[in-house]
C-alpha cells in the first residue's frame, strides 16, 4: 500500500461524510451538531459528529480535491 493508496482511501471517506443528510439520516439517530453544544462534545461521538460536520462544510475543497484526484488518474491511464 502506498501514500497515493492511503490518498485515495481518505478522500473517498472525507466524500462519504460529506454527503450524509443532517435532517434525513443524522437528526432521527440523533447525530445532529446541536446536540453537542457545551460539554458533550469531548465524547468520542460528539468528535465524529464534529468531523462529518467539517466534512460538510469544507465541500468546495473536497470538489477540487476530487478534480485533481480524478484528473490525474486520468492522465495516467
Amino acid at each position: 500500500m502506498g501514500f497515493w493508496t492511503l490518498v485515495e482511501g481518505l478522500l473517498l471517506f472525507a466524500n462519504a461524510l460529506a454527503i450524509l443528510n443532517e435532517d434525513r439520516f443524522l437528526g432521527p439517530r440523533r447525530w445532529t451538531l446541536a446536540e453537542f453544544r457545551g460539554g458533550r462534545r469531548n465524547t468520542l461521538k460528539g468528535q465524529i459528529v464534529g468531523l462529518i460536520h467539517a466534512c460538510q462544510f469544507l465541500r468546495l475543497p473536497l470538489i477540487l480535491f476530487n478534480i485533481i484526484k480524478v484528473s490525474l488518474w486520468l492522465r495516467s491511464t
